[in-house]
């Protein structure tokens, strides 16, 4: 334990991989979260320009997280 906690304060443990799996899934929940929130609130106020744009959010969404997930973890592909 004692052994951890000096890699982790010196910055020789990086973490950011390990956490990113989380951080991909909370982002995938809350783009598709989102979504289906337009999708409703434009079906119920009759905008066809709402349900268009929460089907796109609901289909780009996770990718668009995927993608930045990604580019955060092309920093520290060479540490794990």
């Amino acid at each position: 334990m004692d052994q951890w906690w000096r890699e982790f304060r010196s910055f020789r443990t990086v973490i950011t991989p390990k956490v990113m799996p989380v951080v991909f899934w909370i982002g995938v929940g809350i783009a598709v979260i989102m979504g289906i929130i337009t999708v409703v609130e434009g079906a119920l106020v009759g905008s066809a320009r709402l349900v268009f744009l929460g089907l796109v959010s609901l289909f780009f969404g996770p990718l668009f997280v995927r993608i930045l997930c990604e580019l955060v973890l092309t920093f520290f592909r060479g540490e794990e």
